[in-house]
């Protein structure tokens, strides 16, 4: 087990291209991070360059207190488990988690004796003589995740490994998964686009956006606490409200509304954003002070509750409400912000 550290880690492809600008980055061993951004951001290039499959331009990575940046990928001791699981299809399984192994030149009745320990572990069992082709996607996924344990890295790397799997299994996958990286202990850092994977599994995250990191921090802190309007916008399954707003007094002028302002700094007649996600907003049918009011537009059904969308005087307000108290497209409703949970941001910064 070993901690990964970056320092000033930058990738520049051909064509001037700068997909990481100078990142700095801990992952204190035994932690699950997770790595989150758009398509294009550089996290699966960061990924790649922590494997040494990509050559950083600068900077370093070290990895359990040793520079490994100019170390080739087989000497890094990291495991890598890629999108497609990358597993050789004229192999049977017992082979693909015992390849690893086979490059080690370690014995052939050793490996064979590790891929059955590792398989019967992740439930493989009884398909140790089948090929690639004949299992299924999730079936696929766990021969991938037994080839990583059997190598016993000091570090694993995941690149999307749930991509290819339908909602049900993604989630039976993640929930596995992160349970297998406690028992073991190991150093793990987790790509994914599906920010619901980011915050159910990992213990700290990083947002990416064009090669930077704009915010580091557990998932209750980046979704509750969002550091600028990027982060914001992008992370929740609903997105946050973000609202243009002229602070008046200890009151903000949101939509031709007045909410109370939840932060001190904003001087009078400042022009800030106002964030409040629509789970953090109560509804109403009645007027309430300190509330958004407009008109119902939109009713989508979440199965246990409801995303309801307000056209407050041209500006739209989302608020998430229990199932069999949804309004009618039509009505008038209110949209009460909770004091602690909502946010201001000054130039696109946290305030």
């Amino acid at each position: 087990m070993a901690a990964i550290e970056l320092r000033g880690l930058t990738k520049v492809y051909p064509g001037g291209v700068k997909a990481l600008d100078a990142l700095d980055l801990a992952v204190p061993d035994g932690e699950f991070f997770a790595l989150l951004g758009p398509s294009g951001c550089g996290k699966t290039t960061l990924l790649r360059t922590i494997a040494g499959l990509e050559t950083a331009t600068g900077g370093s990575v070290v990895i359990g207190g040793r520079d490994v940046t100019g170390v080739q990928p087989g000497g890094r001791d990291v495991a890598m488990v890629f999108q497609d699981y990358a597993l050789f299809p004229h192999m049977d399984v017992t082979d693909n988690i015992a390849y690893p192994l086979r490059i080690k030149k370690v014995a052939r009745s050793a490996r064979q004796e590790k891929a059955a320990e590792v398989g019967a572990r992740l439930g493989l069992e009884h398909l140790m003589d089948r090929r690639p082709g004949q299992l299924s996607g999730g079936q696929q996924q766990r021969v991938a995740l037994a080839r990583v344990m059997a190598t016993q890295a000091q570090a694993y790397l995941f690149d999307e490994p749930l991509s290819n799997l339908d909602a049900r299994l993604r989630l039976e996958a993640r929930t596995f998964l992160k349970k297998l990286q406690r028992e073991l202990g190991v150093t793990t850092v987790f790509v994914t686009h599906d920010q619901a994977e980011a915050l159910a599994m990992a213990d700290r995250m990083a947002v990416m956006e064009a090669g930077h990191i704009r915010q580091i921090g557990t998932p209750a802190e980046v979704f509750q606490r969002p550091a600028n309007t990027f982060v914001a916008g992008f992370i929740g399954s609903t997105p946050m409200n973000l609202l243009d707003g002229t602070v008046r007094g200890d009151t903000l002028e949101v939509a031709g509304c007045k909410v109370a302002l939840p932060a001190a700094g904003p001087s009078d007649g400042e022009q800030v954003v106002y964030g409040v996600r629509p789970e953090y907003m109560s509804y109403s049918a009645e007027p309430v002070e300190g509330a958004l009011g407009g008109k119902v537009v939109i009713v989508e059904n979440l199965g246990a509750s409801h995303l309801v969308t307000l056209d407050v005087n041209d500006v739209t307000v989302q608020v998430v409400v229990p199932e069999g108290s949804e309004p009618a497209i039509g009505d008038d409703g209110y949209a009460l912000p909770r004091r602690d949970r909502a946010l201001v941001y000054r130039d696109g910064e946290l305030v």
